[in-house]
């Protein structure tokens, strides 16, 4: 929060005439007060109204999000304000966007709950993709089966390695830790928050359990390192588990990302950095599918086949078929399907 409130600072210093000062950062509950009470102090004659609008864009896809939102959440008690907002947001009412106005703390609320309910259905179908590896169910049926149902819906219910990113891990750990403070613990929450941080070190336990229960001096190839595609994030992404747990039980590194190598770089040693996926492979006991990148969704499994010492591919984003894999002579290993 030190930056949101050192940008208040510098813009109660320019305000003049009637201002609509807008936060879209996601902020605790209650930060509009406090941006609101530094302008007064750096700014007491100002004349303005401090509102909440949060933003709700993807990675990788904010251009699209903010030109066609499904929403747009508009915190404030001035009617003023709802007036300048209203106009400013025009121009969606061609697309008619659903404007939701609320009070300044419920807008803040509103992007922490969606947060965490998104970050739960990512780790629910997770922990009953663990539960389908022992009853020999196929979770992606599962997926399906839930997601047709209109109460439920089938976004964020892909199993995999857990989530990651800017948003997901903080806001869930600051939802968590404001609950707490008032005295309303958000037990769900918390289990989310601890799951999520132990699948982690699960996903390189399941490596090396795919590569016979050791990997010392083995060479694992690590497919995609950030977070998500499309993004070169590196922001919690299981990757950093995932490559650590391997090297601390004595695995050796090759890795590739499309666009996240440089940021990686940053954060994670002792890896040696290749220019593709296919020179990642050579000489390797393992293929380990972190991130779903598009182009490896269609790799050449002739040409891995070929440079691998090891036919073992672990597919943490279930991309590939089982059946086809093991007909392709593949040791393969994913997630919540046998």
């Amino acid at each position: 929060l030190s930056y949101v409130y050192a940008a208040v600072e510098e813009v109660a210093e320019y305000l003049s005439g009637y201002t609509v000062v807008v936060t879209k950062s996601t902020v605790p509950v209650g930060t509009g007060h406090e941006v609101e009470k530094i302008i007064r102090r750096v700014s007491p004659n100002a004349n303005c109204d401090v509102v909440s609008n949060p933003e709700f864009l993807r990675e990788g896809s904010a251009l699209e999000d903010f030109l066609r939102p499904d929403r747009v959440v508009i915190g404030t008690n001035s009617d003023r304000a709802c007036d300048v907002m209203r106009e400013l947001y025009r121009p969606l009412s061609l697309i008619e966007t659903p404007i939701l106005f609320t009070s300044r703390q419920t807008a803040e609320m509103i992007k922490y709950a969606a947060n965490a309910f998104l970050a739960t259905k990512i780790t629910f179908i997770n922990e009953i993709a663990d539960l389908c590896e022992h009853l020999d169910a196929d979770v992606q049926d599962v997926s399906r089966g839930m997601g047709m149902d209109d109460r439920i819906g089938s976004k964020f219910l892909h199993a995999g390695p857990g989530y990651g990113g800017s948003c997901f891990p903080k806001d869930t750990l600051a939802l968590a830790l404001t609950a707490d403070q008032v005295g309303s613990p958000l037990r769900i929450i918390e289990a989310v928050v601890a799951v999520n941080r132990d699948r982690k070190q699960k996903m390189a336990n399941k490596v090396i359990a795919a590569c016979g229960g050791d990997v010392t001096n083995k060479t694992i190839a690590i497919l995609g390192l950030t977070f998500k595609p499309d993004t070169d994030d590196m922001r919690e992404a299981p990757s950093l588990d995932i490559v650590r747990g391997l090297q601390d039980a004595g695995a050796k590194i090759k890795a590739f990302d499309p666009i996240g190598m440089d940021e990686a770089k940053t954060i994670l040693t002792e890896i040696e950095w290749c220019k593709d996926a296919y020179e990642a492979m050579i000489d390797a006991n393992a293929i380990v599918i972190i991130t779903e990148w598009n182009e490896f969704r269609q790799l050449d499994f002739d040409r891995a086949k070929a440079l691998m010492k090891e036919m073992v591919l672990v597919d943490l984003r279930n991309i590939y078929n089982p059946i086809d894999m093991k007909n392709a002579g593949f040791n393969y290993s994913c997630i919540g399907r046998n």
